[in-house]
């Protein structure tokens, strides 16, 4: 199986049938997380709810955190399946993880841990796995599951691979955050930014996964200097 932070020619996320096929991956993940012994089709129907964060993920203001991101990380989560304790719950959390987005707020990952915790259990999902999914999407401010919260760290890891994409890839991720944070000043955002990389690179460990320290680790590393030395220099005024 080609590793998903190496992608293979792009597919258009919003196209019909690639939007029927992550339709058909939020019904499973649902059904998955479902209570044992619920009786089949004794929940509300899915759609409405896939169709709701679907319509989410495609609104105007998203630049990198689009359709093209969740494919990606529900991606990178199926490749790491076999880390992770409760896949379908992790599989829910990349759904809701970024639902809510305004690149000028700050909240985003609680306003969309919040709609996971009103949809799922209204979606007929336990309201303890809805809670532990909720949890999940907040790990995502800061990355830091702990060393035993298997599901956390899959969720962290798939979420952050794009870090390891080849320099393409990469590049286009870059332009793409760029084009999201639009109304912030060059030098504003690119002080920022630095800061950010910075941080990432002080870490100890990006991964917390095996695969995702074996695999994209040291190629994360690299993308992240390259970048943080990009940045340093001269920049040309906005226009």
């Amino acid at each position: 199986m080609a590793d998903p932070a190496d992608p293979a020619a792009p597919v258009d996320p919003a196209a019909p049938a690639a939007l029927d096929a992550l339709r058909s991956r939020f019904a499973r993940a649902m059904a998955g997380a479902a209570a044992p012994g619920a009786a089949p089709g004794a929940a509300p129907d899915p759609a409405p709810y896939a169709d709701n964060l679907l319509a989410r993920w495609q609104e105007p203001q998203r630049r990198y955190h689009t359709l093209a991101h969740l494919t990606a990380v529900l991606d990178h989560v199926d490749a790491l399946a076999e880390h992770a304790d409760d896949v379908d719950a992790v599989r829910l959390a990349a759904w809701f993880h970024d639902a809510v987005y305004l690149p000028e707020r700050s909240e985003n990952e609680e306003r969309s841990a919040r709609l996971a915790e009103r949809a799922l259990p209204e979606a007929g999902v336990p309201a303890e796995k809805a809670a532990e999914v909720a949890r999940l999407v907040r790990l995502t401010v800061g990355h830091a599951p702990a060393g035993d919260d298997r599901d956390g760290q899959v969720l962290c890891d798939a979420d952050l691979a794009v870090l390891a994409s080849p320099p393409s890839a990469y590049a286009a991720y870059t332009a793409a955050v760029r084009e999201e944070y639009h109304f912030v000043p060059s030098e504003a955002f690119r002080a920022g930014r630095a800061a950010i990389l910075r941080q990432l690179l002080d870490l100890p460990a990006l991964f917390h996964t095996p695969h995702g320290r074996r695999e994209w680790e040291a190629t994360a590393r690299h993308n992240l200097a390259g970048e943080l030395e990009m940045l340093s220099l001269p920049d040309t005024p906005d226009v």
